[in-house]
């Protein structure tokens, strides 16, 4: 009978252990519209455990069981606790977070999956945009520049590289490539103005060839910009300013009432002069818009159309001698025939499915249609002294493309692990991409290059990443194939030209959470940038796809509650700065290359209302097969600093004054020509009543004379004997202000 009486008991003690043995949440975390909240942070107060929910706001918590209690949070939104029951267990917890305003003592620097990239979303509430270009400058560390009236490109700068305009930084949207490779006009294209501003929800950015995820032009790094899924209220905002600029901006919520499915459109009209004696005559037309559905199992189905058009003439970029001797004033012009047009076509269909409790599937599949026609002149008389040399570019193009990529959360004993792994492709058919002398942009005198362009990028990539305690190990490996075809029209028989090439990029990264406000890091990476096809098959496959080697070390801190710093050495060799020359039609080798330097940003919010930001620069670049002295790398910049002060809904009122600063740089190889630094500082305020906002924009607050662009040119004027190389540049905008009305509904 004792017997019997103590195999009852330890039964019972089974039984009872096996109702309280540790076992995984499944939850999913909302606001208070219903919309799932991605990148929340769920943590177990008793066992320690954590994880992040996904982009359909699910999560899945391993060592749970009743009496836990564990604490979800989000930046924006009010910290939940919550003790869970059984009945936690029973279904799908469904956890609501209530919004609030940004509090920087909220982050925890280990809590967050990509803390840099959390500092540009701190960044972009704070500071709201209202222009592309400001989207660009949300990125830390990253300068642009805009030198064509408006609708060309902006040409960017980071961490010691005049990436021209785009050529070793990768650009994406919602998963679509903004790159374009073998470009009418330069290697790695990135022309953004599609993107309407105020549709932008994130940014995800990474500095250097780090990540294995992303492909073609990640050398400098990457930034991915994703597009909000619903809007909270309709908009309408009208704008109007100096040199005649007008921009008309409406936001549209379509399904306001259904729980399951999102649908918004957004247009946006720009017009403006500028500030140049001959009339830019700018004006865009943008429209998006987007659906997204939520399944009962809580699959995301997004569809996406946007088009833009895009118009302007420009003044081009002037010589400095000609200002210096009074025949021409900064925003004056040499052939103000200069300009363009240009439109883009985008469909976008994403999904992402639950596969398990510990295994996500997305992808996405998209198709552009693209055309572009650049006039400009550079050189002006140096090539023909009668007519001029005046240049156009032109293409049409249509871009196919998938992204797939599997996320597996698993445990290899008490080590926590996450697979990632993907394939995708891109198919580029561009048409008629043409270089042609002309005049006056109405007539050709020669066509200088003309031919059809077919280029084609498989990749795969794995990515796992090991937690063994404060320590994270990384690493991912990249597999890229490219086949490149060439049909040159000006040849007199048919001969498709083509090349192949396969390329492996492994990466390494490891983290170290050294406290909760302080994590360490070293990542290192092989990255490349692709080569123009017609570089590629004119030279026989030589220098295709030049590698980049990279080492960042580093640390994220937050010494304080409302402070957080970021501190990069970092270290990045290229094979070789091998690009196709656009403008001259020509190949332009530099050689291998190192720059090495310091990032540093500081993020400190003093209160409720008021946010500081900085970033600082430092870089060495340098050519390294070139003599010492002669081996500057042409405008790279050795020092580039941006940040400002924030108001945030300070009784209505919001706003800010921001500044960007880069310093002297060498123009040329010896340094004998300098491009000047600037330093610009523009202000915005905001004040909302009701369901009114009164807007106020004054950019360059100083009324500082600063060139936006500038390049060491030779060229010859008309009544010249012989041609000057020196700054040739295009004018930074002077004192402007506009005001602007908006209503929401």
């Amino acid at each position: 009978m004792k017997h019997y009486i103590k195999l009852v008991l330890l039964l019972v003690m089974i039984v009872g252990s096996q109702a309280s043995y540790a076992q995984q949440l499944k939850g999913i975390v909302l606001n208070e519209l219903d919309q799932p909240l991605e990148a929340a942070y769920v943590y177990n107060m008793n066992s320690e455990s954590h994880a992040h929910t996904s982009e359909n706001g699910v999560f899945v918590l391993r060592d749970s069981k009743v009496g836990d209690s564990i604490r979800v949070g989000l930046l924006g939104y009010h910290n939940k606790t919550i003790k869970l029951d059984d009945s936690s267990f029973q279904n799908t917890l469904e956890i609501i977070l209530e919004e609030k305003t940004f509090q920087l003592e909220e982050m925890t620097i280990t809590e967050e999956l990509n803390a840099l990239s959390t500092i540009s979303r701190l960044d972009l509430n704070t500071s709201p945009v209202n222009s592309s270009q400001e989207v660009l400058r949300k990125v830390p560390g990253l300068i642009i520049g805009q030198h064509a009236g408006g609708g060309k490109a902006e040409q960017l700068f980071l961490r010691g590289f005049d990436v021209d305009h785009g050529t070793d930084v990768s650009i994406s949207v919602d998963g679509m490539p903004v790159n374009m490779v073998s470009h009418a006009h330069g290697q790695g294209y990135s022309d953004l103005h599609f993107v309407i501003p105020e549709t932008v929800n994130k940014i995800d950015f990474g500095k250097g060839p780090y990540y294995a995820e992303v492909g073609d032009f990640n050398t400098a790094g990457y930034v991915a910009f994703s597009t909000r899924d619903y809007l909270k209220e309709s908009q309408i905002t009208t704008s109007v300013g100096d040199f005649n600029s007008l921009r008309t901006l409406g936001l549209f919520n379509l399904l306001e009432n259904s729980k399951n499915e999102n649908g918004y459109i957004a247009a946006e009209y720009i017009a403006t002069d500028g500030p140049f004696e001959s009339p830019q005559n700018f004006n865009r037309i943008n429209l998006f818009g987007k659906y997204v559905h939520f399944s009962p199992e809580n699959d995301k189905l997004s569809i996406t159309a946007s088009h833009f058009t895009s118009r302007w003439d420009a003044s081009g970029q002037i010589p400095q001698r000609e200002v210096d001797n009074g025949n021409i004033t900064r925003f004056g012009a040499i052939d103000d025939t200069e300009g363009g047009n240009t439109q883009r076509t985008n469909f976008n269909v994403a999904f992402s499915k639950q596969l398990s409790d510990q295994t996500t599937f997305t992808s996405n599949a998209f198709y552009s249609h693209y055309d572009f026609e650049l006039y400009s002149n550079f050189t002006f008389f140096l090539e023909d002294p009668i007519n001029g040399d005046q240049i156009r570019q032109k293409e049409d193009r249509q871009i196919f493309g998938l992204n797939t990529e599997l996320t597996h959360n698993t445990y290899l004993g008490r080590t926590e692990m996450t697979l990632n792994a993907g394939v995708g492709f891109r198919h580029d058919i561009v048409d008629d991409v043409e270089l042609s002398h002309t005049l006056n942009r109405k007539t050709t005198l020669e066509v200088i290059q003309l031919g059809n362009i077919n280029q084609t990028n498989f990749d795969a990539f794995v990515n796992a990443e090991f937690q063994f305690g404060k320590f994270s190990l990384a690493p991912g490996l990249r597999l890229d194939y490219f086949k490149f075809l060439y049909e040159d029209q000006l040849a007199t028989s048919y001969d498709l030209q083509s090349e192949t090439k396969t390329i492996i990029s492994p990466k390494l990264n490891m983290f170290y959470n050294a406290k909760d406000n302080l994590q360490l890091f070293v990542k290192s990476g092989i990255g490349f940038h692709s080569n123009d096809t017609r570089v590629v098959v004119n030279n026989l496959g030589q220098d295709i796809l030049p590698r980049a080697y990279g080492v960042d070390v580093g640390d994220i801190w937050k010494p304080t509650k409302k402070l957080v710093v970021n501190t990069a050495l970092w270290y990045l060799f290229l094979e070789q700065e091998f690009v196709y020359v656009g403008d001259a039609g020509i190949v332009e080798p530099s050689g291998k290359t190192e720059r090495f330097g310091l990032d540093f940003g500081v993020r400190y919010q003093f209160n409720d209302w008021l946010y500081l930001d900085n970033d600082l620069t430092l870089t060495r670049a340098r050519i390294l097969e070139a003599p010492e002295g002669e081996d500057y790398i042409p405008l790279a910049p050795n020092l580039t600093l941006a940040g400002g002060l924030s108001v945030k809904d300070l009784k209505g009122f919001s706003g800010g004054i921001r500044y960007r600063f880069i310093d002297d740089r060498p123009a040329n190889e010896d340094n004998s020509i300098v491009a000047e630094g600037y330093l610009v500082t523009d202000f915005n305020a905001n004040y909302s009543f009701g369901d009114i906002t009164l807007g106020l924009v004054v950019e360059n607050i100083f009324d500082v004379e600063w060139n936006e662009t500038q390049f060491a040119t030779e060229s010859r004027l008309q009544n010249e004997s012989q041609p000057v190389e020196e700054i040739h540049f295009t004018p930074g905008t002077p004192f402007f202000i506009k005001g602007s009305i908006s209503y929401r509904f």
